[in-house]
C-alpha cells in the first residue's frame, strides 16, 4: 500500500493550495480529482466561465457608453452565450496547464479517480477503468467543492429550467429570464443578462440583497439594478415551476406568477460530500451537505480537514486558496494562531462589481464600537469623469478615537482590485492618516481613498 503524508481530494483553488503548501514543507502529496481536468468547479463550470462572459458583457457596455463619440455596438439577434465566451476555452486550457505544471514542479502526484475514506488514515480510489487502489495517509484535505442546490419540487430536466452550471449552455439569448435566489451567483447573473438586454426578474426569499454586505452598499446595488430594468421581488418564496412549449412559469407563495423564457434556480449550493464515506467516520455535514469545521478547518476527525466550497460560506475562490494553505500549515507546521477572518476580502462580480474587507456599519453598531464614516464617489474623482463612470463609491469605516481603519466597502468598476489598498492598511492595523499623508497617482480611482479619508476626518 502506497503511503502519503497528505491526500487531497479535489484540485480546485483550495485543494491546489493545500497540496502545494504541504509539498513546500517537504511532504509527499497526492491529489485525486474526479474530473477529466484539473482545476475543479472554479475553472470548468463556475468562476472562469462566468467571469469570461462578464468581461464580454462589460466590453459591450463600455462600447455603448462610447456612442457619444460616434462608436456604437449592436448585438446580433441570434448571438449565443457560447460566442460571448469565446475566450473561455483558451483561459481554461492555460490555467489547467499552469496547475499541472505547478504540481509537477513540486513533485505532487495527481490522477483522476473517485476517492472514498475507508477509515481516518486510509483512502480507496476507484480509477477511470474501474480498478481500485488503496492509499495510507497521515492527513487528508477534502476540497471537493459544491454543486448547485436542486430542490425536489423543481424539475431540472425541463429545457427551460436551469441551474448555475447549465445556464451557460443555453442556445440563444432569452428575451426574459427569472432568477430564483439573489445571492452572489443570482445577482451576478442578473446584472450580466440585464446588460445583454434581457428582461430579468430577480426573486429573493430575504428582504435584503446580499445581506452580509454593508447595508448601504447592498441598497446601492439594488437601486442600480432596478435602474437597469431588473425587476426585484424581495421576501418571496418559490412554490412551484411549470413549463409549456415556449415559457416557464414561476409560481410564488404570495400568489404571483413570473413568466419568462428561462428560469435560473440559484438559491444556494450543496457540498459535494456524497460517496466520500464521511458517515462512517462520524464527520458532520449540515442540511446542505457542507462539512462542519473548526477555526483551523479540521473536521470532527482531527487529521481530516475540509476547505473551500465544501464547507459553505463564503465560497469564494480566493478564500478557498487561503483555507487550503492554512490547513496544510496547521497539519504540518504547527500553526496555532487562528486566521483573521475579518481580513479576508469579498469580491462580487456584479456589474458594477463590489468588494469589501472588514466590519460593516451594522456589525460595529451591534458591537458598540465608536466609529465614523468617510466616503467618496467616482463622480468627484477625475478618473470617473474621464471614463464616464460616475456610479461608483468607496466607503471607509474607522474608529473615532484611534482613527484605526475598521472596514472598506466599494461598489464600482475596479472594486476588487481597489480593496487591497485598504486591506493592506488594515493588515498592519493602520489608521486613515495613511491615506491623507500619502500621494496617489492622478487621475486614478485610488484617489477615492484620500478623498474618503478627508471626508471622514472632517466629520470628527
Amino acid at each position: 500500500m502506497t503511503r502519503y503524508d497528505l491526500v487531497v481530494i479535489g484540485s480546485g483553488p483550495g485543494g491546489e493550495k493545500a497540496a502545494i503548501q504541504a509539498a513546500k514543507l517537504g511532504k509527499r502529496v497526492l491529489v485525486v480529482e474526479q474530473r477529466e481536468g484539473l482545476g475543479g468547479n472554479c475553472l470548468h463550470t463556475g468562476t472562469i466561465p462566468s467571469k469570461t462572459l462578464r468581461e464580454s458583457v462589460r466590453f459591450i457596455e463600455l462600447m455603448r457608453k462610447r456612442a457619444v463619440y460616434g462608436i456604437s455596438v449592436k448585438l446580433n439577434k441570434d448571438i449565443t452565450v457560447n460566442r460571448l465566451m469565446h475566450r473561455k476555452n483558451a483561459a481554461v486550457s492555460s490555467l489547467e496547464e499552469r496547475i499541472e505544471n505547478t504540481f509537477d514542479r513540486n513533485d505532487v502526484d495527481h490522477f483522476r479517480g473517485f476517492a472514498r475514506f475507508v477509515d481516518a488514515n486510509h483512502i480507496e480510489v476507484r480509477l477511470e477503468h474501474g480498478a481500485t487502489e488503496a492509499y495510507e495517509s497521515q492527513y487528508a484535505v477534502i476540497a471537493t467543492g459544491s454543486s448547485p442546490y436542486q430542490p425536489e419540487f423543481v424539475n431540472f430536466n425541463q429545457e427551460r429550467v436551469r441551474d448555475s452550471d447549465s445556464i451557460l449552455h443555453i442556445a440563444n439569448l432569452p428575451k426574459t429570464l427569472t432568477i430564483i435566489g439573489a445571492g452572489v451567483i443570482g445577482c451576478e447573473y442578473a446584472t450580466i443578462f440585464s446588460n445583454l438586454g434581457v428582461k430579468v426578474n430577480l426573486v429573493n426569499p430575504r428582504q435584503v440583497l446580499l445581506d452580509f454586505l454593508d447595508l448601504e452598499i447592498s441598497n446601492a446595488l439594488a437601486y442600480l439594478m432596478r435602474e437597469s430594468g431588473i425587476r426585484i421581488r424581495l421576501g418571496e418564496l418559490l412554490k412551484a415551476v411549470e413549463c409549456d412549449e415556449n415559457h416557464v412559469y414561476a409560481q410564488l407563495e404570495s400568489g404571483k406568477v413570473m413568466k419568462s423564457d428561462y428560469l435560473l434556480y440559484a438559491n444556494g449550493r450543496a457540498g459535494n460530500t456524497d460517496g466520500l464515506g464521511l458517515e462512517d467516520l462520524d464527520i458532520k455535514v449540515n442540511e446542505r451537505k457542507h462539512c462542519q469545521v473548526n477555526a483551523f478547518f479540521q473536521t470532527s476527525q482531527p487529521n481530516i480537514y475540509a476547505v473551500g466550497d465544501v464547507i459553505g460560506f463564503p465560497s469564494l475562490a480566493a478564500t478557498s486558496m487561503e483555507q487550503g494553505r492554512l490547513a496544510a500549515l496547521h497539519a504540518f507546521d504547527g500553526l496555532m494562531e487562528e486566521p483573521k477572518a475579518n481580513l479576508l476580502p469579498t469580491g462580487i462580480y456584479t456589474i458594477p462589481e463590489i468588494s469589501t474587507v472588514g466590519a460593516t456599519e451594522e456589525q460595529l453598531t451591534r458591537d458598540k464600537v465608536p466609529y465614523e464614516v468617510g466616503a467618496a464617489t467616482y463622480r468627484e474623482i477625475a478618473r470617473g469623469q474621464i471614463v464616464g463612470n460616475t456610479t461608483g463609491r468607496l466607503k471607509l469605516l474607522f474608529h473615532r478615537e484611534t482613527l484605526r481603519l475598521l472596514g472598506v466597502h466599494i461598489l464600482g468598476e475596479g472594486a476588487t482590485d481597489l480593496v487591497h489598498i485598504g486591506q493592506t492598511v488594515m493588515g498592519y492595523e493602520g489608521t486613515i492618516d495613511y491615506f491623507i499623508g500619502n500621494v496617489f497617482n492622478y487621475p486614478t480611482y485610488s484617489e477615492c481613498y484620500r478623498v474618503a479619508a478627508l471626508n471622514g476626518v472632517n466629520r470628527l
